[in-house]
């Protein structure tokens, strides 16, 4: 029983200990759930999960517990790294930790932490496989923001995994991103802790006594308030001072030692210690709640065998505890009291002391920035430099800026005020301080030190990283036009061999303009003087912008053997690997251009896991967008969907949700989707702030919303609107025939006159079959002529591409139907019909009916065996195959990396394949799968 061990702290908790076992029983049997525990300091929070861990670990299940305290705030993840360092997996936590400190120079698009964060939740679901999990985070609010992020995104996939995520926390402080967790979490699954009746009181006062309490007992009980911690601290700190007596069964208070307060009655417990004790408790009480040993060994100056008999003391004192392979103090109030009674200033000199201790033992950046934070807080002498830590931020700053740019920024801001402009540590740290709020998300503020700092730097290389970081950040604001003046300005003085740097990056920013062709004409000039200099870097960014330029232009021919150039200097250069995963994203765009799915799909699988390994969002984004948009072309419409990850809520690149908004919003318009309204408003909304950027990839979307809503005249300005002055043939090549179609519909015979020579001049003499199928698509309309519509139809069908395939097979239908064909029309139409089928085109079945019947085919194919909405024959091929995976025992990342998908799109599949079954749990779902053995084997 679980009350045992925690039996007088957990008296008056009966109701909450039955609705935990609920939890732990659940979870034993392979269900998850989110709970959160709430209530004052000392009311018994940490107590009652204490006890549901030691029942959960009874039952089998893994249990892990994170502590977070108001140090660790501005460090990401550190209490999940800490609770998870002992888990039994091979890529554990402190592979984790090394990602985090990996240096991050301005412009490689890594988000050390995104990285992180994915491999912490990868993390979580290889451990699910082998038992159920129980991750307890304890004084959740002073979680830091991507700790928070992270507990979301768990919470969110409990129902599909045997893991059960407690957040144990009080009211205050209550955190916007806090009430966003709370809300996720279901009402009935919310604890709340209230104060102990007095007759609770007095039960909880004559287990800690030992016998039934006196009046004056009760009376000196009553000033706790109902607090647990304070009750018992209270009758203890009587006992110690021989203020109890005892006569028969009853126990009273006497004399006058009688602590008036919480803090008191901790104060009183930590002053029965030796000197040796309270002292190292103080040193201990500036690493936080838990510490290592190693860790305090380093502050305090002694050794750990010197270190051993003061804490045992404590431990028998009931100040610390044992924590695993750390310790901690018994309760996070006992510490803070410690730390508090040190005056501000000499706690503040320990806190550097101790800083400069754990850098000479060589700790991690983090662990020395978490002491140097609480040294200077507070303090106003920003003008006077500390030389040790500004020597220390020149060597190790830009560390402490991948890994935990919170905690940077306020360091940097104190050393660069401290240091006159001009001189080198000055220019570099504001350098990295621009880097630090534009990895915080601060992209406003980085802008503005940049900005400031542009104003008197004059090393080269400096004045290319502030550029980096200023274009990234007006990028982001869609600010493009101002980072190109900047840009420009900055080109027009004297920059020597660096020159070239800031040539590729206008080429790159022209390109997010979409001036392409004077994009490859600076890409051009950039590429010589990095030649020229030698500068292996310049020369790769400069071949990757060229070849995007050319992939845009259409001109895949000259794209392809840029590849392989681009590859080779990326490859070696240790500085391109945000340019190496770029590359193979176009690599896979370009391939698809050449209408080679089977090539370019794994291409651009291979990349996003690159990307997703890495931390690199931007281009994690891309390259989900693609993915999603030739899934999408190949006709593999369910998968898109899964892909483009819309309701995942992790943060993107704006350009990636505005793209991937747009593939829903296509694919759900053709299937008659009300959802698909939503999906385009929200991309919209992205567009108004991108521009010319994604206009052109939004426009089809646009125009089949106008054209259901009736408006066809509008539908077709919307399509031209998209091909308006737009250099990307690609792109234009894909709303051609539709804006043909629809200019005929409403009777505007030079438009479509336009649109054919422009559909036969960007033909030109291409070998690629969507491009040779474009051109007689067109005139075909135009002229009613079923045979070139049918030569459309054949080159789109070896391109890969049913759904213009099925348009210019219904085009031809109709066309044969105007010249009496019924026959011929009957067989075409037959054919699209079939293809919409496959795709749940439900929009299109419908219009491809009435039309048809127009022409007095009154009878058409067989009504279509529609996909079921629930049950087994409702699971698409994919989500079949990732059940079986599940009936094999197989984790997320394991599914995902044998189906070559990323694990948040295993989830999104898992997801629906647990509502479609009507499911609760991954064992629901193998119990399920072993009942179709045969089909899933069919499948896969």
């Amino acid at each position: 029983m679980i009350e045992t061990r925690y039996a007088p702290s957990l008296i008056g908790r009966r109701r909450h200990l039955d609705r935990t076992r609920e939890w732990v029983t659940a979870l034993a049997a392979g269900r998850g759930r989110a709970v959160l525990v709430e209530g004052e300091p000392g009311i018994g929070k940490s107590t009652l999960m204490r006890a549901v861990a030691d029942e959960a670990k009874t039952a089998g299940c893994q249990v892990f517990w994170a502590s977070c305290d108001e140090l660790s705030q501005a460090f990401p993840l550190l209490p999940l790294l800490d609770a998870l360092e002992s888990a039994p997996v091979d890529r554990g936590p402190a592979e984790i930790a090394e990602l985090l400190r990996t240096d991050s120079s301005p412009g490689n698009g890594v988000d050390q932490v995104a990285a992180a964060t994915e491999r912490l939740l990868s993390l979580v679901d290889e451990l699910c496989t082998g038992a159920p999990v129980l991750l307890v985070v304890d004084d959740l609010q002073w979680a830091d923001p991507a700790t928070v992020q992270t507990l979301g995104r768990l919470v969110r996939t409990v129902h599909q995994l045997p893991l059960l995520v407690a957040g144990v926390m009080r009211p205050v402080p209550f955190r916007e991103d806090l009430k966003a967790l709370s809300r996720s979490v279901k009402p009935a699954d919310r604890q709340r802790l209230h104060s102990l009746s007095d007759a609770e009181v007095a039960r909880l006062v004559e287990k800690a006594a030992g016998g039934r309490p006196g009046p004056r007992l009760l009376q000196l009980a009553a000033g706790a308030a109902g607090n647990p911690l304070y009750v018992t601290e209270l009758v203890d700190a009587l006992a110690r001072g021989g203020a109890l007596t005892k006569e028969g069964s009853q126990v009273e208070a006497t004399g006058t030692r009688t602590p008036g307060s919480l803090a008191a009655a901790i104060a009183d417990r930590v002053e029965f210690l030796s000197a040796p004790g309270r002292g190292l408790l103080r040193a201990a009480a500036l690493l936080g709640v838990d510490f290592s040993v190693s860790e305090l060994a380093m502050v305090s100056g002694q050794g750990v065998g010197e270190l051993m008999p003061v804490l045992d003391e404590a431990i028998l004192a009931g100040v610390l505890r044992e924590n695993d392979f750390a310790l901690a103090f018994r309760h996070p109030l006992i510490r803070a009291a410690l730390y508090e009674e040190m005056p501000a200033a000499v706690r503040a000199a320990w806190h550097r002391d101790a800083a400069q201790a754990l850098a000479r033992g060589g700790a991690p950046a983090e662990r020395v920035a978490r002491q140097l934070l609480p040294a200077f807080q507070g303090d106003s002498s920003a003008g006077v430099a500390d030389e040790w830590m500004v020597q220390w931020l020149v060597d190790t700053g830009q560390r402490l800026v991948a890994r935990a740019p919170g905690a940077a920024i306020p360091l940097l801001r104190r050393a660069v005020a401290a240091i006159p402009a001009g001189v080198a540590p000055h220019d570099l740290l504001a350098c990295r301080l621009a880097d630090a709020l534009y990895k915080s998300g601060d992209a406003a503020g980085a802008a503005e030190v940049a900005t400031g700092a542009l104003e008197y730097v004059t090393r080269p290389d400096y004045l290319v990283d502030l550029h980096w970081t200023l274009t990234q950040c007006w990028a982001m604001e869609g600010r493009a036009e101002e980072a190109l003046t900047a840009l420009e300005r900055a080109l027009g003085g004297p920059l020597g061999r660096t020159r070239h740097r800031l040539l590729v990056l206008k080429a790159r920013t022209l390109c997010m303009l979409g001036r392409l062709d004077t994009a490859g004409q600076v890409a051009d000039e950039a590429l010589r003087g990095a030649t020229e200099a030698g500068d292996r870097w310049a020369i790769g960014w400069a071949l990757g912008t060229m070849i995007f330029v050319q992939a845009m232009r259409g001109n895949s021919a000259q794209a392809l053997p840029l590849f392989e150039r681009a590859l080779s200097v990326a490859e070696t250069e240790p500085g391109l690997a945000d340019l190496r995963l770029g590359l193979q994203i176009n690599q896979a765009a370009v391939l698809a251009n050449l209408d080679k799915y089977d090539v370019a799909i794994p291409a651009v699988v291979q990349a996003r896991q690159m990307a997703d390994e890495v931390g690199n969002l931007v281009r994690l984004g891309q390259a989900q967008s693609l993915l999603g948009e030739l899934l999408f072309e190949a006709g593999r419409w369910d998968d898109a969907l899964a892909e483009v990850d819309l309701v995942s809520n992790v943060s993107k690149d704006p350009s990636a949700e505005c793209l991937d908004l747009g593939i829903a919003a296509k694919i759900r318009l053709h299937r008659g989707d009300q959802s698909a309204a939503r999906h385009l408003s929200q991309a919209e909304e992205h567009a108004a702030r991108l521009g010319d950027l994604v206009i052109c990839a939004l426009a089809l979307a646009k125009s089949l919303e106008r054209e259901q809503a009736g408006s066809a005249k509008e539908a077709l300005a919307e399509l031209m609107d998209g091909m308006l002055d737009t250099e990307e043939m690609e792109e234009t090549a894909g709303l051609l025939a539709e804006a043909t179609r629809l200019a005929m519909e409403v009777g505007d015979q030079r438009t479509a006159a336009t649109l054919v020579e422009r559909a036969e001049s960007m033909a030109g003499d291409s070998d690629v079959p969507h491009h040779l199928a474009v051109a007689p698509h067109c005139r075909g309309l135009v002229d009613r002529d079923p045979d070139l519509l049918l030569a459309a139809a054949e080159h789109y069908a070896a391109a890969g591409r049913p759904l213009p395939r099925a348009q210019a097979l219904e085009a031809a239908g109709a066309a044969l139907a105007e010249r009496g064909d019924l026959g011929g029309a009957r067989t075409h139409f037959t054919s699209a019909y079939g293809i919409y089928s496959e795709l749940g085109a439900e929009w299109d079945l419908a219009r491809t009916q009435a039309k048809f019947r127009s022409y007095g085919i009154r009878r058409g194919p067989h009504a279509r065996h529609r996909r079921a909405d629930s049950g087994w024959g409702s699971l698409t091929p994919t989500e079949t195959k990732v059940a079986g995976l599940v009936a094999e025992g197989m984790s997320n990342p394991q599914i995902a990396a044998h189906l070559f998908l990323s694990r948040r799109t295993v989830q999104t599949h898992v997801s629906h394949i647990l509502a479609k079954l009507q499911l609760h749990s991954r064992t629901e779902i193998a119990r399920e799968a072993s009942r179709r053995g045969a089909e899933l084997e069919q499948a896969s």
